[in-house]
């Protein structure tokens, strides 16, 4: 009787340990989630890193130390900046791409890493779309068309015409293979049909100091490096890049008001994370960064750099990576452009 008693015993002791194994763990997921929403309410409780995929003084770092003090006065926590420059910022997005994501660690991307990158480098070790989670749009940059004042053309229409009549008889500069400022020549050549001579510099700067000199005679790169070369007449600016003119250079049309109609070649800047990053961070982060950007006193400065606050939803930002990926690719191929 006594071991029929424990017999009967077993199966009730076994039912007791599967309610007890049960609501064990009802109350491990009950901690865990309460946990993960706690984190998310509490953040940012430690500082931040904002790798920087170029080297300290570019725009790409500008941009990134604006946003990062706008966040650091918002919250409390440092943003720290962390430059990690190499292969076109390929280095530094890789670094990114690879961090842990809960949004500690975030990203300052542009054009370059983010839609040139994976045409230009054929064993990119990163892929925008499959390992960064979009943010928030930051800023775009347009590009100025400008040429040496000796350049017997006062319009873009009459750039293009001096180019048809003396196919690869102008030069023109820019920071080096598949820089900005290439690939935005190289669109601009495909939409004309004009036959100009790329040379490539180690910069931006180097090339905007050959075309003061004459040794090029056209540039069409960031407004920021040239703006005040314009101002002081030792260029000439003929159109920029942005669907609307710029507030610094309200004289100057754009391409498109020029007679080509549609087209727009910006630089552009924003913030990623990756990917898994919790979607209540992403939105913390990019409500207070939108904020930044609304507030006069940031607008204000980008907009005397020549740049363009773009404050959106990091639906819309993640939807103008992809669409820029596709849009660069075939201008990187028909300009047999090479990373080196």
């Amino acid at each position: 009787m006594r071991w029929l008693a424990v017999l009967l015993w077993i199966p009730a002791f076994a039912g007791m340990t599967s309610v007890f194994a049960q609501t064990g763990s009802q109350a491990t997921l009950a901690v865990a989630s309460t946990s993960a929403t706690s984190s998310h309410t509490t953040y940012p409780n430690k500082p931040i890193r904002l790798i920087v995929p170029f080297t300290p003084g570019g725009s790409t770092d500008i941009l990134a130390r604006a946003i990062g003090l706008e966040l650091t006065k918002a919250w409390g926590q440092p943003v720290v900046i962390d430059n990690i420059a190499g292969a076109g910022g390929s280095i530094g997005a890789d670094k990114a791409a690879k961090s842990a994501a809960d949004g500690y660690t975030l990203l300052m991307g542009h054009i370059g890493t983010l839609a040139v990158n994976p045409s230009l480098y054929p064993d990119l070790p990163y892929q925008p779309l499959k390992d960064f989670a979009p943010v928030a749009w930051v800023a775009r940059v347009p590009n100025v068309l400008v040429v040496h004042p000796s350049v017997p053309a006062k319009t873009l229409k009459e750039l293009v015409a001096l180019a048809k009549s003396k196919p690869g008889s102008l030069n023109y500069g820019s920071g080096g293979n598949g820089s900005a400022a290439n690939l935005a020549t190289e669109y601009f050549k495909l939409q004309t049909g004009t036959s100009l001579l790329h040379i490539p510099y180690k910069g931006t700067v180097p090339a905007t100091t050959d075309l003061i000199g004459g040794q090029i005679q056209v540039l069409f790169t960031g407004a920021p490096a040239v703006l005040a070369h314009i101002k002081s007449g030792q260029l000439r600016a003929l159109a920029v890049s942005s669907p609307q003119r710029l507030e610094s250079l309200p004289d100057v049309p754009t391409v498109a008001e020029s007679g080509y109609k549609g087209f727009e070649a910006d630089q552009w800047y924003g913030v990623v994370a990756p990917t898994g990053t919790p979607k209540e961070i992403i939105a913390k982060l990019n409500a207070q960064i939108n904020k930044a950007l609304a507030a006069q006193e940031l607008k204000t400065r980008l907009n005397s750099e020549g740049a363009i606050a773009t404050p959106t939803t990091p639906e819309a930002f993640g939807a103008l990576i992809k669409s820029e990926i596709a849009r660069w690719k075939p201008v990187i191929a028909g300009g047999r452009i090479k990373s080196n």
